[in-house]
């Protein structure tokens, strides 16, 4: 059996995605004795429930009266019901794809052909009379042009669990209040040619099915969880009760209409016989799941919202707290009339590239805003990037890196917008956590070149210019069309005012379309990089390639090439960033500098190594700590009278005319046999030299500098030799 696409179970890390719910709250309540978890159940007061003193909450009162007060406070609720309370900004509904720079988000009539009312079906209670009135929960019209936004919340319904086993069924009755009016749309759907697929058999264990929303009329309750001025986040704990079960009686009945009613096709009804509510399942709840499936109510708006741009990949956080993968995905907000007909609205199904990061700032409220509350629920995330983010899974992970950033909050006396993400991602993967890959933070290139720089970029082949995407630079971008690889390419000139290292950055617009393994080489003082750039991706933003040292010269700049391209090439700008050769930008102990000296990578830390050689110095034939003998050079020494062991002779030396060499300094030094060393380490004393105070007089020396250097490669001389160079 396959879950959501993928198979049920893992062995190899024993983790299941199909399970009975029976066997799911059997294990959730084991962890929670294991844990020795205190457990309160309770209804908070939605009026007067959060008690804040300035930003921070304090306490937390339930409906009976018990106040609970804490240090933080995580709201893992559906509904995000601690948000009004706490003063934080949040929205409901559809955001328009103006908001955002998205394509998904709003009113959405020409994209909503999945789970699709087939064509024929009259809107009116007597069929061809507009004066008759609408069917029940049809509206005239969508409301809006696409893309506008709304205030409508998407479908909700039960994930019901069925079964066919005889021996543990409990077969639906027709529920209290039945109506078959209520039922119309379904009858008509059936005459326009639904046959099936009005809600689904997916396999659990022991012959039993969740059985979620599927087809035209299925078990979506469409338009049934919001009103002109009210929806399921406004309403208090009674009212969302009466919803749900409202829900529940319609979705009960759904089932009894098709196993049982006369104008349902016996064909039909046979299929949907068997099929019964498992007797061993919610045996405290008449057989029926407690929870509706709430699949958006409110959303917090903070610092960063998650947006279709982020699910794309063509906007990528730094800050990760947790990855999600699954399709943006939206069920039918309404049914509408269109052309004469019956429509749903609404429904989007749009996969994503591949797992992306969802940012700390979306989990927690905007700076100013409520110090001690974590969101990993309603957090901070557009109605497409919701859709995409909202499985139980990743929300349960975003809860644990909540609590962790809680702790840690907690132990450093921090509001939860101040606490360090370097802190936080080290204790986030500590733990286990999947974040993805470090990313760092993005910055702005201090010089920009566009595509459409003459005096910088040289375009060899036919490229076509083109604004169809957005998240170019500039007026437009390049494209090669897909044709001609290996003909065409572009040369961007990089010319530092200063030559030095530069970090550079390349933008482009990503879509399916493009290629995957653009050739892109980097030109610098050292050489030349290839790199092959993925533009399906990590499109609208400056992408770091590396840091380079330029001196200047005019071949020196970045090409982006078409060979072998699997798709479309895109060309936009280029950007870099003059650094300081002392800066670590990956923070592993090695400057930027020595990293490109010993040919490493000075954007991705090199600690793992670095630990390596340190704890295994032999297998790299270095020497450990007490192979070394260290010495001072602070005067001449005297040879003691008997003594055993080794000398060491010091001397500097001036050259004066031709073939006159002046005694400096000279010393003697001598060295005990307490144990064999590899090497010695030479400290000068801080006394300068004599040559050192002949220069500093104004008296003119010529200085030799030779010899051969304990170190590799002669080091030590041509260090001094460039030191007396650049002082004297």
């Amino acid at each position: 059996m396959a879950g959501q696409g993928t198979p049920g179970f893992d062995a190899k890390n024993e983790v299941a995605s199909l399970f009975e719910p029976s066997v799911a709250e059997s294990v959730f309540k084991d962890l929670i004795a294991e844990a020795g978890v205190n457990v309160v159940t309770g209804r908070l007061d939605l009026g007067a429930g959060v008690v804040m003193d300035g930003k921070r909450i304090v306490r937390l009162r339930l409906e009976d009266g018990r106040e609970f007060p804490g240090k933080m406070f995580i709201d893992c609720r559906y509904e995000g019901d601690l948000l009004p309370g706490a003063g934080v900004t949040f929205t409901i509904g559809r955001e328009a794809n103006a908001t955002h720079d998205e394509t998904l988000s709003g009113i959405q009539t020409a994209r909503a052909t999945g789970n699709q009312l087939r064509n024929g079906i009259d809107p009116y209670v007597v069929r061809g009379d507009p004066s008759s009135g609408l069917l029940p929960g049809v509206n005239p019209d969508a409301g809006g042009a696409d893309g506008s936004a709304d205030h409508r919340l998407q479908a909700f319904c039960f994930r019901m669990v069925l079964t066919d086993k005889a021996e543990n069924r409990v077969m639906i009755p027709q529920p209290p209040g039945y109506n078959e009016a209520d039922y119309e749309l379904l009858f008509r759907s059936i005459e326009a040619g639904q046959g099936g697929n009005f809600f689904k058999l997916s396999r659990m264990p022991n012959r039993k099915t969740d059985s979620n929303n599927t087809g035209g009329i299925s078990t979506d309750f469409i338009g049934m969880n919001y009103g002109p001025d009210w929806n399921w986040a406004t309403l208090n704990h009674d009212q969302r009760d009466a919803l749900a079960k409202k829900h529940e009686n319609w979705q009960r009945g759904l089932v009894w209409t098709l196993q049982n009613h006369s104008r349902v096709p016996q064909s039909i009804r046979d299929y949907y016989a068997p099929w019964g509510l498992p007797a061993d399942e919610f045996t405290d709840n008449g057989h029926w799941p407690w929870q509706i499936y709430v699949r958006e109510a409110r959303r917090m708006v903070a610092e960063v919202v998650m947006t279709e741009n982020h699910c794309r990949g063509s906007l990528i956080v730094s800050d990760s707290v947790g990855l999600a993968a699954y399709t943006m995905d939206s069920h039918h907000v309404q049914r509408h009339v269109k052309n004469g007909q019956v429509k749903n609205e609404g429904d989007v199904q749009v996969k994503v590239p591949g797992p992306y990061p969802i940012s700390y700032r979306a989990i927690v409220p905007a700076k100013g805003q409520c110090a001690n509350l974590l969101v990993p629920w309603c957090m901070s995330a557009s109605h497409m990037a919701f859709g995409s983010i909202r499985m139980e899974p990743v929300f349960m992970g975003l809860a644990q890196s909540a609590a962790i950033a809680a702790a840690l909050a907690i132990d450093r006396n921090l509001e939860v917008q101040d606490l360090p993400y370097s802190q936080l991602r080290p204790a986030l993967l500590a733990v286990g956590q999947a974040l993805g890959p470090e990313v760092q933070a993005t910055v702005t290139p201090e010089t920009i070149i566009d595509n459409t720089d003459a005096s910088a970029v040289t375009i060899s082949g036919a490229w076509t210019a083109s604004s169809a995407l957005a998240g170019y630079h500039g007026t437009d971008y390049l494209h090669d069309g897909n044709t001609g690889q290996g003909s065409k390419e572009v040369f961007f000139r990089i010319a530092p005012a200063s030559p030095g290292l530069c970090r550079v950055y390349l933008r482009w617009t990503a879509d399916s379309n493009r290629a995957s393994n653009v050739p892109v080489t980097i030109r610098h003082a050292k050489g030349s990089t290839t790199y092959t750039i993925n533009q399906r991706t990590l499109g609208g933003r400056w992408n770091v390639l590396g840091i380079h040292s330029f001196s200047g010269d005019a071949a020196e700049g970045l090409t982006i090439g078409t060979t072998g391209a699997n798709g479309f090439v895109i060309v936009d700008a280029v950007g870099y960033l003059p650094v300081d050769p002392g800066l670590d930008s990956d923070r592993d102990g090695l400057s930027d500098l020595q990293e490109l000296d010993l040919g490493l990578d000075p954007l991705v830390s090199d600690d793992d190594f670095i630990a390596a050689v340190r704890r295994n110095p032999e297998v790299f034939g270095l020497h450990s700590a007490d192979e070394i003998h260290d010495l001072k050079l602070s005067g001449p020494a005297l040879r003691a009278d008997g003594q055993t062991g080794l000398t060491l002779a010091f001397a500097l030396q001036s050259v004066e005319g031709t073939d006159k060499r002046v005694p400096l300094e000279t010393s003697e030094l001598p060295v005990g046999r307490e144990g064999e060393k590899a090497f010695f380490r030479l400290a000068a004393a801080p006394k300068p030299a004599g040559f050192i105070a002949a220069l500093a007089a104004g008296t003119p020396r010529k200085i030799v500098v030779y010899g051969t250097s304990l170190t590799a490669g002669g080091v030590w001389p041509s260090r001094l030799a460039s030191w007396l160079s650049a002082r004297h």
